[in-house]
């Protein structure tokens, strides 16, 4: 069964703010969204840009959408699925979030990133660690990719961290 794809609103339907609301809901059921990337989302689907950001002010001040809520539920995701910090403060940083808001998260997990890089290599590579230069730099590479520091690889390539797995 083949959907197509709804037209997009024209006219007073670009700017009525309870069909606006109605796909902002729709989107906001799936996931978290940031306050920008919803907006954007809305305009990109042809609403008339001052009344989307009208809608969205309102489901803000209503706290249907939050910046703070995304940023938690974004960091707790990327953070299970094994990037570092520098990782999502990039990713973030894409989708409008507030920068002081994103290093306040970041830092309430500053105690995992070690564990959870140390994770990530054991995973891929293997409990031993790496006894030839080239194999080091090759797992440092790995990590610094997922999006850890050069202090945090330091940690993990020392093998000083106490892992239970």
């Amino acid at each position: 069964m083949s959907r197509s794809k709804p037209k997009k609103p024209e006219g007073e339907t670009a700017r009525d703010p309870v069909r606006i609301r109605a796909s902002a809901l729709r989107l906001l059921a799936r996931r978290e969204h940031s306050v920008q990337e919803l907006s954007a989302k809305l305009v990109a689907r042809g609403y008339e840009p001052g009344s989307v950001g009208e809608a969205v002010g309102a489901l803000a001040a209503g706290n249907l959408v939050s910046d703070v809520r995304f940023v938690e539920e974004f960091v707790a995701s990327r953070l299970r699925r094994g990037a570092g910090p520098a990782k999502i403060r990039e990713e973030l940083r894409g989708r409008g979030v507030d920068t002081a808001q994103v290093e306040a998260r970041l830092a309430e997990h500053r105690d995992a990133w070690v564990v959870n890089a140390e994770h990530v290599r054991r995973k891929r590579f293997g409990a031993a660690l790496p006894q030839d230069h080239a194999e080091r730099a090759r797992q440092a590479r790995f990590l610094q990719q997922r999006g850890f520091t050069a202090g945090q690889i330091r940690q993990v390539m020392k093998g000083d961290i106490e892992f239970e797995n």
